[in-house]
């Protein structure tokens, strides 16, 4: 079975390739070993999305805003791995 890819795409010309860049590195130094790939994919004006697996988990165009890492490492989980503890990031 093929492990989880995970695909952000951003705006290059906003400047959101460090941002992008930083929620893959929270992803794959949470999800070490249970993700196979987080790929950053230079994409259209004003974009900001997530994708898991051709399936989209997060769009700062219907949220009006960022992922916070918290919450991204969250939705990432519900599907990957739903026993995992987050530790600080399962806490409100």
């Amino acid at each position: 079975m093929p492990t989880p890819r995970v695909e952000i795409r951003y705006c290059p010309k906003c400047r959101w390739l460090l941002r992008a860049a930083w929620l893959a590195q929270e992803l794959l130094t949470t999800f070490e070993g249970a993700l196979g790939e987080v790929a950053l994919v230079p994409a259209g004006n004003g974009l900001f999305q997530v994708w898991l697996d051709g399936e989209l988990i997060f769009s700062r165009a219907e949220a009006g805003r960022f992922p916070e890492a918290k919450e991204l490492k969250q939705l990432v989980r519900d599907r990957i791995a739903p026993d995992k503890d987050l530790g600080h990031s399962d806490r409100n």
